[in-house]
Order: structure tokens, then C-alpha cells, then sequence
């Protein structure tokens, strides 16, 4: 209800309001900005330009939300460990404005933890700060109950209102959106009229089927039909305790060059900037995990050295799609697995532990998708396939639809498309030894002709012998 206590705390509802948004929500279920557009309380323009509004800018300590101590230790120990000297370094080091950073160093000086040291060498209008006995003594103390250097963390209320703002299902996916998304793939109609709903629910997806036609592909294409930006923080604060969240390897990071002035990568420019530099604007995350996942990297991952949390895959992928790929031949158990999620996966909630034994709730806000090619029933009890919403089957490509993909796969790889050889693949093979097509075929024989053809020397050409060998390995046929 995280919009909601956004707009009492905007003053657009009260709190009788606020109630009754609640207790529709809880009979009608739906969206929460559509119940709140339903009951007249705002308009849906109005609406959108809220949930579209980036995180502000705290221009103060007190609208960091984050406690002066907490802050002040974090610069203390910047500057012991990076050797930061002056406002703008330390500012930029941070991720927090020159004007918070300066009433930190205000206070610090007071509390003879810094000195000035004169003017630095490149602005005479910059000073230089250095740590005293006193100063460093704190740092160092600091530095025993964590070692984290780096941008400021998020307050983790602050964090959860953005993630309502941004929430997946607040971006509608339409059908040429979808088609377009797709449209490198060669898939029936049926399968993208049942994928535009799920897509577009939130809700836990499970594609299924043989092994080898798409489901993998398709999960990744969806990813494209998402075009609204979300804001990732550095990391969050939790209790005390902070929390990494932003990874490059899986938040691809959006032009952001209007969040500084100048050509200056320091945020110490408060007019020119648009957003909290705590937070970097990103497309939506997408993750992908196969048979390597584990129930320990659901959790929080605590460095008992640099005691400080690496945040699990799931709250990496908030806001975003979490795909399970060839579920079933994980290292952990399926039933184990959706044991784990039957309450994130149901109540969009999920609950993290920290190792001073807090809980606490966070919004499990992203797509998942179940892809495997063992039959649902073999993998989740009744309990479980119930709180799967959406279940797609992907059947084999038909006749046509296999012939525009080993079209497509030749004309990729520069090989001239044959009807001759068609025509020979379907009868002397599929035909012949009763063999279900299945889409990965065309890219599995385009790339032994290749690999056959830098071999002999000769340019790329689908022959009759170099199609035998590459299905010679592509299947294993009785007596061959």
C-alpha cells in the first residue's frame, strides 16, 4: 500500500481515504492505482505523473533519511580509506549533494574529527579536510562494524515506495508491442495471445514443453517488449545494516547525463540534477538462473569481513523478470524451491533475514518465469501449480512454421535457402525416421555446415552430405 501512503503523504487523500482504498483492495484485489482512479480520489493523469516522478533530491541530512551518525561514519570512513580531501571528491565518492556533505564536515570539524588544511591545488575556492587523531580514531571504529565504501544507501521505506511506484504492472504490454518484442522468433498466434495477459499481470509464468523450441527465447524477448526505466539504488539501508543492491552485470544503466552539470561527475550541483544520485536509472533488470541456483542465493549474502549484505538474486531482479530456466534440474529441489515462494509468489511479499536475527518484509515486485521440458505435474503439487497463474505449453514448430525458421537461420548465417534440400530433410529424415521438429534444428545444422565448410575450404553450401553429417549429431537414429 505504498502509493497510497505516498498520496496521504502528499495530501492528495486522508486517511479515511486511505482506509477505503485498503479495504477495496482487499475485496477486489487489481491494481492499486486503479482502485484509488475508481473510487474518484485522483485522476489517472495525475497519477501517472506521480508514479513517474524520479526520487527527489535530499538537499538535506534530514531528507536522506538516513540518521547523521549513520552518514557522518560513512564520509569518516571515505576518507580514511580513499584519502578524499575536499567536498566535491568526497561528494561524488558518496553519491550525496555538496550541500549535505558540507553540513556532515560542518559538524565534524566541531567535533574536532576534521581540520582544514587550506585551499586545494585545482580551486582556491575548495578547501582541503583532513582527519585528526581524534577523526580517524572514529574511522577506524567505524570501519570495524563495516567496511562498505561507496555511494550512501536508500532508507529501505524510501526504497519500497519506489519500487510501488515502478512496479512492473504498471507498464501495459500491448499486442504490437508484444508481436514486436517477438517478432525475431516464429511463433503461433495462440502462443502470443496467451502470453500478452501473463505479461502483463505480474504474476508467476511457467512455460513448458520439448526441449529445444523457444521457451528460453521467449522469455528473453519479453524482456524487450518492457521500455519503461526504473530506478536501481546503490544499495539500501536496513536496520542499520546495508544492503548492495545495484549490479552491472545485471542493471543495464540508461543515459543519465543530465543527473550532472558541466561535464562534472560529482553530484555537487543541485539545480542541474534531476534524481537522487543515490539511484541509477536503469532498464527493467533481468536475471536468468539455471541448474546452478540454490535456496543460499535466495538469501542474503552477508561478507563476515566486510560486514556488509550482497543482495539475493530476487531482490536484484525487483521490478524486472527472474527467469528459472530448465526448472526441475536445479541443485535444489523444485518443491523445495516453490516451498521457498509460495508466499512471494502469492502476496507479492517476500521476507529476508538479517544475521542479527531482524526480519523484514520487502515487495516481491517481478515477472517469473518457470521454463522446463518436464511435464508441470512431475514438478509441482496441486498447492503449488495453483498459485502458478499461467501455464503455457510450446509445442513443436509445425511444417510451415519450421521452414520459415530454417529460412530465417539461413539467410543469418549467409547460406542460400533450397527447396531441394527441404524437401530432402523433410522426407529422408523427419518423415522417414518419424522425428518431431523442434525449433532449435535449422541453428543446430547451419552451424555444422559451417564448421564443415571451413574445414574443406569451400564457401558455405548446404549439400546433401554435409546435412547427413550434421543430423548425424544432432540425433542418434536405431542403426545409424
Amino acid at each position: 500500500m505504498a502509493i497510497g501512503e505516498l498520496l496521504l503523504a502528499k495530501n492528495i487523500i486522508n486517511e479515511d481515504q486511505l482506509k477505503k482504498v485498503i479495504h477495496q483492495q482487499k475485496i477486489a484485489g487489481g491494481r492499486i492505482g486503479d482502485n484509488l482512479i475508481a473510487l474518484g480520489y485522483i485522476s489517472r493523469e495525475k497519477l501517472e505523473a506521480i508514479l513517474q516522478e524520479p526520487p527527489p533530491v535530499p538537499k538535506t541530512v534530514e531528507e536522506t533519511g538516513l540518521e547523521s551518525n549513520f552518514l557522518l561514519n560513512s564520509v569518516l570512513r571515505t576518507m580514511y580509506i580513499s584519502a578524499l580531501q575536499t567536498i566535491p571528491e568526497v561528494s561524488e565518492q558518496i553519491k550525496l549533494t555538496r550541500g549535505v556533505v558540507e553540513s556532515l564536515l560542518d559538524f565534524a570539524k566541531k567535533e574536532a574529527l576534521v581540520e582544514i588544511r587550506g585551499p586545494s591545488e585545482k580551486s582556491k575556492n575548495i578547501m582541503r579536510y583532513a582527519l585528526t587523531s581524534a577523526g580517524k580514531e572514529r574511522a577506524s571504529e567505524a570501519l570495524r562494524r563495516c567496511e562498505y565504501i561507496g555511494p550512501a544507501p536508500v532508507p529501505l521505506d524510501t526504497y519500497q515506495i519506489q519500487v510501488q511506484k515502478q512496479t512492473i504492472t504498471n507498464e501495459i504490454i500491448g499486442m504490437e508491442k508484444l508481436k514486436k518484442a517477438l517478432s525475431h522468433l516464429v511463433l503461433s498466434e495462440e502462443i502470443t495471445r496467451q502470453l500478452g495477459p501473463a505479461s502483463n499481470s505480474g504474476r508467476a509464468i511457467l512455460i513448458y514443453g520439448a526441449a529445444g523450441n523457444g521457451k528460453t527465447s521467449i522469455a528473453e524477448g519479453l524482456v524487450a517488449a518492457f521500455e519503461q526505466p526504473v530506478y536501481v539504488p546503490y544499495c539500501i539501508e536496513a536496520d542499520g545494516q546495508i544492503i548492495k543492491i545495484f549490479d552491472p552485470s545485471v542493471h543495464v544503466t540508461l543515459s543519465n547525463s543530465s543527473n550532472g552539470t558541466n561535464g562534472n561527475s560529482h553530484p555537487m550541483f543541485l539545480p542541474q540534477m534531476e534524481y537522487d544520485p543515490r539511484w541509477v536509472r536503469c532498464r527493467r533488470p533481468y536475471i536468468i538462473s539455471g541448474g546452478e541456483l540454490t535456496l543460499e542465493m535466495l538469501d542474503l549474502d552477508f561478507d563476515i569481513h566486510s560486514k556488509y549484505y550482497e543482495a539475493p538474486l530476487q531482490m536484484k531482479a525487483i521490478g524486472g523478470i527472474f527467469v528459472i530456466d530448465d526448472f526441475g534440474r536445479q541443485r535444489v529441489r523444485p518443491n523445495e524451491l516453490l516451498n521457498r515462494w509460495i508466499f512471494p509468489l502469492e502476496r507479492k511479499v517476500d521476507y529476508l533475514t538479517l544475521h542479527t536475527g531482524k526480519k523484514f518484509a520487502l515487495l516481491f515486485d517481478q515477472l517469473v518465469i518457470f521454463a522446463t521440458n518436464f511435464p508441470p505435474e512431475e514438478l509441482m503439487d496441486p498447492a503449488q501449480l495453483r498459485r502458478v497463474h499461467y501455464k503455457l505449453k510450446i509445442n513443436p514448430p509445425t511444417a510451415d512454421e519450421y521452414k520459415e525458421i530454417f529460412r530465417r537461420i539461413c539467410e543469418s548465417y549467409g547460406l542460400a535457402f533450397s527447396e531441394d534440400i527441404m524437401a530432402y530433410l523433410l522426407n529422408s529424415f523427419y518423415l522417414k525416421h518419424k522425428v518431431p521438429f523442434a525449433g532449435f534444428h535449422p541453428k543446430f545444422i547451419a552451424e555444422h555446415v559451417i564448421a564443415a565448410c571451413h574445414y574443406l575450404g569451400t564457401p558455405p553450401q548446404i549439400t546433401r552430405q554435409l546435412l547427413d553429417d550434421s543430423l548425424r549429431n544432432m540425433v542418434i537414429l536405431p542403426n545409424s
